[in-house]
């Protein structure tokens, strides 16, 4: 485990180095935090690595076992679609943390299974029947995450405990895979189906390819109009810019029969949303006219590097130009000039600056020119992708613009970066309620040489903890520039012979794409193996596909009060105002706080003393008829003559009336009287009798629910399953400690964090399992 000391002073303190990784938290922007909240910051921010790196033990353990059969034979029918399955074990949010937007201003509650992880894959690479992919690989990431299962649920579990003493919950855990799979606990359901892409996002890019200075360089020219290259070349662009951190800096530079810069200053940028947001606005703008001056574009970009340089507004680490282009230069000097400017720069900035440059050059849309802008990277160390429009389906960018970071990937999974880790820039999770933020990290395949990328594992933690703990808004300027100084890693070596080189550019754009070299399709640690047993993969992966074709309200809203059915749509949103504080009761509980239960907003203090009130007046004015009509029979039957004739003649009066004593039809009304009374009277006391039990039932139920939600939920599932999760997870627990053992590995350090002992740890005993077979969450078989 990371190893992370501080040496604090008044005003500032020192710099601090921690496994390659450069932590530097100076003094004027942390002020405000005293030596205690450092302290317990710091702390947090070490469980939190110490998480992603377990995770990424787990996957890199289980990848191994991809091709066993046992692992391909389970997966069919196992696995859960974040669009079309229904979970085993759905429940609901708390309002506080999730809630779905029903539109009208309308909303509900949100659900999730903590004890199932669900899978993504993008549309454009699930293309078989009710979303299946085609692509092996992505199947058998599928299978192979699957093994890690049980050691996500009882993760979750464990941080319920953890972050329990913080008020809040523990977040979302997930792995995905460079090919597109993505595996996530809790499984939630998604909004758009087939929509996301985690390629696409910054805790993937930045821990995939480490700080970078890049240059977009954009052809504007008037061929651009052209089968639609434009707005894909945005599109691209636009995707490039998303995915940067803050540990990046960026610059746009666009050009046609000259080269401008649309940065405000002619230096690089923090990669912050700030400044992310203002180039895409730059871009979205962007109109194309005259002629393809390739010379022009590449001239501005090595004067705007090199004036960053000299400023030292860079990240200090590796330079990528990202050069896009329909292929077709027009103007000023050829391909060969081109070719010689480019070589001549990366030399000199190699040797006045200690920068390595790559050129990525992308030839962009329907019929680009691929001669000149693949022979300036194959004749410059650089690599040329295709972007295109699929047929019958969404561009796939992020696939055609991975192949600048998994060039970056490919250093940092040694020499000093093993234990590398990203850390993003605070923002608003999906569920569009909480400030979070992701730490990531990558993960390979040790095995080979260089180390094979996988993808990159991650964890959210919500920003509300940090906050108590630092005293710092989420948003502010000295919360920023922590994660900006936590993102700061040791610059990725790249050392490839030509012959890697050019499997890195089959990878990205397959056969076409390369230079010649060699054959180099089958090369370990840059294009992954195949697995012997193609008639093994599983055509079906889905455990069911019950929520197929239904909207997003009927599979993610929670039921309404009373409904059997998590899906159970029929008026499903029931708070007035999406906009109001749903932490104030507009799911009022009757536990403070416990939000288990679903109780709609009339069940207020006023909507509770109407009801005592009724009770109160119910049982009173039953009770006075009832012994009333005891008081009429009892006198009746008695012998009048008996009585005092004072009295005799009161309770004439008042039993019969004096006037109608000898009447034999009024003595009918009384009794009539006597018999109604007695059954309202009756009623209204057994109604309330009833409701009286009704409420003790219910307040009975509430009292024995007291433990944090997630672990109740988990608990009550565990008990309706043959094994439990904790369960599970012992199992792999032992066969990992087993496996250990005999190659003289200490047991994975990182998955005990924040716990005193380890009989804190909310975990069963190990159970003896098989160490010739990987730990399978018996509950999918």
């Amino acid at each position: 485990m990371k190893i992370i000391s501080q040496i604090f002073f008044r005003n500032y303190h020192l710099v601090v180095i921690a496994a390659g990784q450069c932590l530097c938290i100076f003094g004027q922007t942390v002020h405000s935090a005293t030596i205690e909240q450092e302290n317990n910051f710091k702390n947090v921010l070490e469980k939190m690595e110490s998480d992603v790196l377990a995770l990424r033990d787990e996957i890199e353990r289980v990848y191994q076992y991809r091709c066993n059969l046992s692992t391909l034979n389970s997966c069919g029918y196992s696995n859960y679609n974040d669009c079309t399955s229904s979970y085993p074990n759905e429940a609901c949010v708390s309002e506080d943390e999730f809630v779905i937007n029903c539109g009208e201003g309308m909303a509900c509650k949100a659900s999730w299974d903590i004890t199932t992880s669900k899978v993504s894959i993008p549309e454009a690479l699930a293309t078989e029947a009710q979303g299946n992919p085609t692509d092996p690989e992505i199947i058998e990431s599928v299978c192979y995450t699957r093994l890690a299962e049980p050691y996500l649920v009882t993760k979750f579990e464990r941080d319920t405990y953890y972050w329990s003493q913080y008020n809040v919950s523990p977040s979302w855990s997930y792995f995905g895979a460079h090919n597109g799979m993505f595996r996530q606990i809790p499984a939630t359901h998604r909004e758009q189906c087939g929509s996301y892409d985690h390629r696409r996002r910054p805790w993937f890019v930045a821990a995939s390819s480490g700080p970078k200075d890049l240059v977009l360089v954009l052809d504007i020219s008037g061929s651009m109009n052209d089968y639609g290259r434009l707005n894909l070349m945005k599109e691209a662009a636009i995707t490039v810019i998303e995915t940067l951190s803050v540990a990046d800096k960026v610059a746009v530079v666009t050009f046609s029969d000259d080269a401008t810069v649309l940065n405000d200053e002619f230096v690089l940028v923090r990669a912050t949303k700030e400044n992310k947001d203002r180039l895409i606005a730059a871009i979205n703008k962007i109109n194309v006219n005259g002629a393809t001056n390739f010379h022009a574009a590449y001239t501005k970009t090595f004067d705007l590097l090199e004036e960053t340089f000299k400023k030292e507004s860079t990240t200090g680490c590796n330079v990528a130009v990202l050069f896009m282009t329909d292929g077709q230069l027009t103007t000023g000097p050829g391909p060969d000039q081109v070719i010689e400017l480019v070589n001549s720069k990366a030399e000199e900035f190699q040797t006045d600056f200690r920068r390595k440059m790559t050129i990525f050059s992308f030839s962009v849309g329907q019929d680009a020119d691929e001669v000149v802008s693949k022979s300036i990277a194959c004749s410059t160390d650089g690599i040329w992708v295709p972007i295109e429009e699929n047929k019958g389906s969404e561009t796939d960018i992020a696939t055609a613009m991975a192949a600048y970071y998994n060039l970056y990937a490919l250093g940092l999974g040694e020499g000093g970066n093993e234990d590398f880790v990203a850390w993003v820039e605070p923002y608003l999770f999906f569920n569009r309620k909480k400030m979070g933020t992701t730490v990531s990290v990558p993960v390979y395949d040790r095995s080979v040489s260089p180390h094979l990328f996988l993808g990159v594992a991650a964890v959210d933690v919500y920003m509300d903890a940090l906050e108590q703990i630092i005293g710092e808004d989420a948003a502010s300027s000295p919360m920023l520039e922590r994660f900006v100084e936590l993102s700061t890693a040791r610059c990725p070596k790249i050392e490839l012979s030509e012959r890697e080189l050019d499997a890195l550019r089959f990878l990205g754009g397959g056969e076409r794409a390369t230079c010649g070299v060699s054959n180099s399709t089958g090369y370990a640690g840059i294009v992954p193996e195949k697995c012997p047993f193609e008639s093994d993969w599983p055509s079906q992966l889905w455990a069911n596909t019950e929520k197929e074709n239904k909207s997003y309200l009927e599979r993610a809203c929670c039921p309404r009060e009373g409904s059997n059915e998590v899906n159970d749509s029929t008026e499903v949103c029931t708070i007035e105002d999406v906009n109001e504080d749903f932490a104030a009761g507009i799911y009022a509980d009757n536990n403070n706080g416990d939000q288990d239960t679903e109780t709609p907003n009339t069940n207020s203090s006023s909507a509770k003393s109407s009801t005592m009130i009724y009770v109160i007046v119910g049982a009173s004015v039953g009770g006075a008829l009832l012994l009333s009509c005891f008081l009429a029979l009892i006198v009746k039957r008695k012998n009048l003559a008996t009585v005092h004739p004072e009295h005799k003649q009161l309770l004439r009066k008042i039993l019969y009336n004096d006037i109608f004593i000898n009447c034999p039809l009024p003595r009918l009304v009384a009794y009539l009287n006597v018999i109604v009374g007695a059954s309202v009277g009756g009623a209204l006391l057994l109604s309330c009798f009833l409701a009286l039990i009704v409420k003790r039932k219910k307040n009975h139920a509430k009292s024995n629910k007291r433990e944090p939600l997630p672990i109740r939920q988990a608990r009550s599932n565990a008990s309706t399953r043959n094994n439990t999760p904790t369960a599970a997870i012992a199992s792999n627990q032992t066969h990992l400690a087993s496996s250990n053992a005999e190659e003289g590995r200490a047991t994975n350090p990182h998955g005990e964090v924040g716990y005193e002992s380890a009989a804190e740890l909310p975990v069963a005993k190990a159970v003896q399992v098989s160490p010739s077979a990987p730990p399978i969450n018996p509950n999918y078989e």
